[in-house]
């Protein structure tokens, strides 16, 4: 990660940073995206509801999974104390942090390790029900250590849920140069739409490095790409580009769903509204993780 706004726009990118284990000990996947109101991915936009946290996203622990009794932290206030800083909940642990996300911590002391890694597990649970308090404890993470991208890029995916496009896009950047993992592609051409500055997004789609791309990462992509068109006014070349190749209506999970909504969204903008409606009831068979609001505009339009 909940806030609420208008579901309207293209497409959007939902991302979960794979900062928790769930309680098989698994990590979170690939960070997706999060659609944002005018197109952007990354901003909460489901209309009059709250996002339903974890159940969006089965790898990835929340804040209402229901969790063991855990051990009392008594040091969490010194911890915590950096100026600023917030306060980690006792009933958050170190080893709940994603093994990969955690071995990155290696080159700090046990203690500062510890109290980053109960930074970004507070983080992650936060981010889909108080995405300013999950930057709150990004920010705090960073402060101890910003040489470690999975920080810089817990901040980068925080400020993105806030709709802070400026430092979202700086701390991906620098995560990027500190060697991420992640494919921060198309959230970086999302910011820049985020800044104002569309015609970048569309460089950074045509790159080199976005033709190598594939799967959802690519679909996402393509989203920001049709979005940055919309921007500028030219419809018809969004629509183009999620053309090519159209979205598979057979195809389920919560990209084939954001893929068929924007491309619904698309058709409706212009004029083709018996177009749009099949498209979002496509999106909205697609949309098994209720990420969309699907349901809401086929009720609309029909």
């Amino acid at each position: 990660m909940a806030t609420t706004s208008n579901c309207r726009g293209l497409g959007e990118t939902r991302i979960l940073y794979p900062m928790v284990e769930d309680r098989n000990g698994d990590a979170g996947g690939r960070p997706q995206r999060r659609r944002a109101e005018d197109g952007r991915p990354g901003r909460d936009n489901y209309r009059d509801r709250k996002r339903p946290g974890a159940s969006s996203a089965p790898r990835r622990s929340g804040p209402d999974r229901a969790r063991r009794a855990q051990p009392q932290h008594p040091s969490s206030d010194a911890e915590s104390a950096a100026p600023g800083a917030p306060r980690i909940p006792d009933s958050i642990e170190a080893k709940q942090l994603a093994p990969e996300i955690r071995a990155e911590l290696f080159t700090l002391d046990k203690t500062t390790a510890d109290t980053v890694a109960r930074h970004l597990v507070a983080a992650g649970e936060l981010m889909d029900t108080d995405p300013e308090a999950a930057l709150a404890h990004a920010q705090a993470a960073r402060t101890r250590s910003g040489r470690i991208a999975a920080i810089r890029e817990a901040v980068g995916v925080a400020a993105y849920h806030c709709g802070d496009w400026a430092q979202a896009l700086s701390e991906f950047r620098a995560a990027r140069r500190m060697g991420s993992k992640s494919q921060l592609l198309p959230l970086i051409a999302d910011c820049e739409r985020g800044v104002g500055r569309p015609e970048k997004a569309i460089d950074l789609a045509r790159s080199e490095e976005a033709a190598q791309l594939t799967g959802d990462d690519a679909d996402e992509m393509r989203i920001v790409a049709a979005g940055a068109r919309a921007d500028l006014g030219h419809l018809d070349q969004a629509l183009a580009v999620l053309s090519s190749p159209p979205p598979d209506p057979s195809r389920s999970g919560s990209t084939a769903a954001r893929l068929c909504y924007a491309y619904a969204d698309i058709l409706l903008a212009l004029g083709r509204t018996d177009e749009a409606l099949q498209w979002f009831l496509h999106a909205a068979a697609a949309d098994t993780e209720g990420v969309t609001d699907a349901e809401d505009r086929v009720g609309e339009l029909g």
